[in-house]
């Protein structure tokens, strides 16, 4: 099973990303879940989403505390909160940002393991006209873990978006380009 951790801000998209994940995996033919956790909290306070993703069917229901990927949807996020907490030895911390790869682990207290950075934010207010980074972000993961063939997540984006599917499909492919990856 692989488990995935999203961060981002109220507004930011970081739930509807976890459910895009969940869509596209069964749509692929994976079993899939996903689920908020959030309290009170409005517009622009940290939130965190989950997804996970079998070949067999997920019992387990629980918060993911040791997930396989987290995704960082709100490049302030790493400042204030320690994102890659549980991250398995293994695993992957995809994360929005203009800042170099040193920069980044500085930010993400001199973390070692693997790395996948993108500016998801110049990208979807180029794309988009909004600076609402979940359907880049959403690129960049595919690239990185290559879970999800894009034609499935392309799927669930016409499904969710309606009209506007296509301009978030070409943020979604823009990341695919420029997500870079550190090892």
């Amino acid at each position: 099973m692989i488990e995935i951790r999203l961060h981002g801000r109220g507004g930011q998209g970081a739930v509807t990303s976890a459910e895009l994940i969940a869509i596209a995996a069964i749509n692929q033919g994976s079993f899939a879940q996903a689920f908020p956790s959030f309290g009170p909290e409005r517009r622009g306070a940290p939130v965190q989403a989950f997804a996970r993703i079998d070949s067999k069917r997920i019992r387990t229901r629980e918060k993911i505390y040791h997930p396989d990927v987290i995704i960082v949807l709100d490049p302030t996020l790493p400042k204030i909160a320690n994102v890659t907490e549980g991250l398995k030895e293994n695993g992957i911390a995809i994360l929005n940002s203009h800042f170099s790869e040193s920069e980044v682990r500085k930010f993400l207290k001199n973390y070692k393991g693997k790395l996948a950075i993108v500016d998801a934010t110049k990208i979807a207010l180029e794309e988009l006209g909004l600076p609402i980074t979940n359907t880049t972000m959403l690129g960049a993961f595919i690239k990185v873990t290559e879970l999800i063939d894009v034609k499935y997540m392309e799927e669930a984006l016409k499904e969710r978006f309606g009209k506007l599917a296509e301009k978030n499909i070409k943020a979604l492919h823009r990341a695919l380009k420029e997500t870079k990856i550190y090892k």
